[in-house]
């Protein structure tokens, strides 16, 4: 059985490529329109907007956030160069250090965390790492004049709320936030919303649901990494 899933960091997806690429585990059962483009849009923005080079911690969370658009548009104007695989090589660093990929793995699976053993949840966050660089190097491999900016910074029960907008190359502003919360000597990002509503931790736990109904913790991590593979073209064929 094949399964899949859409995010919000999915689909930010349409802003770098301009359409919903469908990147999940497997064919999307029939969300609605108006959903699926906006978690198109989200996907591209959230999970590899990532620079070139190692910097100092940044000191707010705007500072990770406006590394990550700096980084997403070195990547989406040098992408024709950079080729898949350089694409991914450049991102999955930053994307790695930029999000809290163990915490939002973790908030995906939900309940189940809990019955998962120590092993299986180290996979499920390299999975989960892997499976975000593995969409962002494919889809934002060109620059068509999109414009990311961050907007302003606000506290959060949780953290502290970074406010942007992406104004995409039709001159339409997308509102993309980043919840980033304080890990050791930096801020990462938790959780992203587009509009302000659409949560990315919160459509992955719904979308990982029904795989972890179906096929358990065991079948999240392969379907997590054979996605990953087929992306970044390490299996021979796609599912």
């Amino acid at each position: 059985m094949s399964h899949g899933f859409k995010s919000v960091a999915a689909t930010l997806v349409a802003v770098g490529k301009g359409l919903l690429a469908g990147q999940s585990i497997r064919q999307p059962s029939g969300p609605k329109t108006t959903l699926r483009k906006a978690m198109t849009i989200a996907a591209g923005l959230g999970l590899s907007m990532l620079p070139y080079q190692l910097h100092a911690a940044p000191s707010t969370g705007s500072d990770t956030v406006q590394g990550l658009y700096d980084a997403l548009l070195n990547t989406m104007k040098n992408g024709r160069i950079l080729g898949q695989s350089g694409r991914f090589t450049q991102l999955e660093p930053v994307i790695r250090r930029s999000f809290d990929i163990a915490s939002m793995a973790r908030l995906s699976v939900g309940p189940s965390w809990a019955s998962s053993t120590e092993a299986q949840r180290q996979q499920i966050t390299e999975g989960f790492g892997r499976y975000i660089s593995a969409i962002y190097a494919d889809r934002f491999d060109s620059y068509a004049g999109q414009k990311p900016e961050v907007t302003g910074e606000q506290s959060a029960s949780l953290g502290v709320m970074v406010k942007s907008q992406i104004i995409k190359a039709n001159g339409e502003p997308v509102e993309v936030d980043y919840l980033m919360r304080r890990s050791s000597d930096s801020w990462r990002i938790s959780d992203i919303y587009l509009d302000g509503a659409i949560s990315e931790v919160a459509t992955r736990r719904s979308e990982f649901a029904a795989i972890l109904k179906s096929d358990g913790i065991d079948g999240l991590i392969a379907a997590l990494n054979r996605k990953a593979d087929v992306l970044t073209a390490t299996t021979a064929k796609a599912f």
